[in-house]
């Protein structure tokens, strides 16, 4: 019964910024890790950033300097924050989080996605 919930999608300018925030809800004991994943159409799935439970993030080469995700165990909530936007950055943004539930099930969870439009 865990939901995975993102916000913070629309289109923007090259150039822009843009906020994404992804909250997890439900019988939630632990998060280990949460994700960001991006899918362009014809294009594969990728892993645009990740942090873990200790903080550690880790970024796609791609994104590397442009990206900064953030979370807020507290609130069971992740931040991806997008500056200097470019159209490659264009593609439906996944929140995906590493969960272990209240019964101590761990599992994997996606939320639906949100798009993100980069074009002038």
């Amino acid at each position: 019964q865990v939901q995975l919930v993102e916000s913070g999608g629309g289109l923007v300018q090259p150039g822009g910024s843009l906020r994404l925030s992804c909250a997890a809800s439900g019988s939630i004991f632990s998060i280990n890790a949460m994700d960001w994943y991006r899918q362009a159409p014809g294009k594969e799935r990728e892993l645009v950033a990740r942090i873990t439970s200790g903080g550690v993030t880790n970024y796609a080469d791609s994104v590397k300097g442009r990206f900064t995700i953030s979370g807020d165990n507290l609130k069971n909530t992740v931040h991806l924050q997008m500056n200097s936007l470019k159209p490659e950055d264009t593609a439906v943004y996944y929140c995906n989080g590493d969960v272990s539930t209240a019964n101590n099930y761990r599992g994997s969870y996606w939320g639906k996605g949100t798009l993100v439009d980069v074009s002038a």
